[in-house]
């Protein structure tokens, strides 16, 4: 038996006939988001390349194109190819692509769009290069280095010139330049420590980008930065791509980012919420909503309820939530709807088949997460 999904909404019906658990986009606040960013760095020599992870959307990554972002990045090649497929023209794999399949569906997807990908292994550097020569592609491919994530990249300084030249050197490949993303800065809590760590992860890429200019190596690309350091990486003066994703959504985790005057950072808006029914009402001081784990990410902290500040989302199992109220006063009936910021936006998207884009407190768009789901 074959089910079909049931859309959560209907358009041009008010937000409370929304169903729950679903994701919701106050869209007035995401378009500010998306003009805020774009207007930030135009007129700098940064381009914007917002990561697609965040939003999993051909619609959302056609706008911020139209905005004048020069393509976006995607961690898997089947993220990738829902771009592409979707009109996305330009598409960095930010990330290692590993395993012949995989490199096959990257360079097949080569042959339809702008693609380039990051290594930090002579090995990968090879087995790109024997498939871009069977292929007929010559494949962009960027170095990636580490300057502080310790997760992927080669160090800096000389091991990163190496790769860079066995790629140069590499007739399937071209070598693009560097990538230089430093995640953990991103959530650093404090103002001036934030960009003590981004402006240190950009004296490790200043000092690479000098032995690849002596070694004659031309690196047209330095790819990096994001949401939590954006005014930083930008100010350092060596990117000439943002990486920033989470900006178009922000999350309750990056509201505990602190500003220059020590208030949250106000740079950007809260606008995705998942929508939740009180399901119900044991106790005065409990309550219980129907989304768990299944429709929020609790990865980096529990999702904050929206506009009620006395009440608390504690605990999450599969398909509930509970909300402690600290206000013994607080009006709260079953059957009540209330908006939740997700402690973490990327994989909360990645729970749900569908956005439900609000104006006006009414439903005007619904776009599917169309990369739900595309993790190989």
């Amino acid at each position: 038996m074959t089910l079909i999904a049931t859309l959560p909404a209907e358009i041009g019906s008010p937000v409370e006939e929304v169903d729950t658990p679903s994701l919701l986009i106050d869209l007035a606040a995401f378009e500010r988001n998306l003009a805020r960013l774009a207007s930030v760095v135009r007129g700098t020599p940064v381009n914007l390349r917002p990561h697609a992870k965040t939003h999993k959307s051909p619609v959302i990554a056609l706008r911020q194109i139209a905005l004048g972002a020069v393509g976006v990045c995607c961690q898997k090649v089947s993220e990738a190819e829902v771009m592409v497929y979707g009109g996305v023209g330009d598409v960095l794999v930010s990330n290692q692509i590993v395993g012949g399949s995989k490199i096959r569906r990257l360079l097949s997807l080569a042959k339809q769009a702008r693609i380039s990908v990051c290594v930090d292994n002579a090995a990968n550097v090879s087995a790109l290069n024997d498939a871009a020569l069977v292929a007929k592609v010559r494949l962009p491919v960027l170095t990636e280095i580490n300057v502080g994530n310790d997760r992927c990249g080669v160090e800096p300084g000389e091991p990163a010139v190496a790769l860079a030249r066995q790629v140069a050197g590499a007739p399937g490949l071209e070598f693009a330049g560097i990538q230089a993303y430093y995640g953990r800065a991103q959530h650093i809590r404090e103002f001036e420590k934030r960009r003590e760590a981004a402006h240190r992860g950009a004296e490790k890429v200043s000092q690479t980008l000098d032995l690849l200019r002596r070694d004659g190596l031309a690196c047209r690309v330095v790819t990096g930065g994001g949401t939590g350091s954006y005014q930083f990486d930008i100010e350092a003066g060596v990117l000439t791509e943002l990486q920033a994703g989470s900006y178009i959504f922000m999350d309750a985790d990056y509201g505990r980012n602190l500003g220059e005057r020590r208030d949250s950072v106000t740079d950007f808006e809260h606008s995705l919420f998942v929508y939740a029914t009180v399901m119900s009402r044991p106790t005065s001081g409990r309550a219980v909503v129907d989304a768990g784990l299944k429709s929020v990410s609790v990865d980096s902290g529990m999702p904050v309820v929206h506009g009620m500040s006395d009440i608390e989302y504690d605990r999450a199992s599969d398909e509930h939530g509970r909300l402690t109220l600290h206000d013994p006063g607080r009006e709260l009936h079953l059957g009540d709807k209330i908006w939740l910021v997700p402690g973490h936006c990327d994989p909360t998207v990645n729970l749900f088949d569908w956005y439900v884009g609000i104006r006006e407190r009414r439903v005007e768009c619904l776009w599917p997460v169309a990369a739900r789901g595309a993790v190989s």
